[in-house]
């Protein structure tokens, strides 16, 4: 087995400073990117509650197009073939 060889300190200084770059860009990323994330998250409940209240009314035009002609097959789903 062969022994360690030194590290110079140059080297290690280099390396450590590169991880702490490192760290210190991704927490100024991270900090930047958040708002963004938070908004976006924002944005799209919004949509969602908007897409279910959208569907929620469909699905009762549905039911209320089914009761009012009495028919077995609702009108609004054609067949596919």
């Amino acid at each position: 087995m062969v022994p360690p060889v030194q590290v110079s300190p140059l080297i290690k200084l280099t390396r450590y400073s590169a991880l702490l770059l490192g760290m210190l860009y991704g927490k100024k990323r991270y900090d930047y990117l958040k708002p963004v994330a938070e908004e976006e998250r924002r944005i799209e409940s919004e949509e969602k509650k908007k897409r279910e209240e959208l569907e929620r009314i469909a699905k009762e035009l549905a039911e209320g197009i089914y009761i009012f002609f009495n028919i077995s097959v609702p009108i609004l789903c054609p067949k596919s073939t």
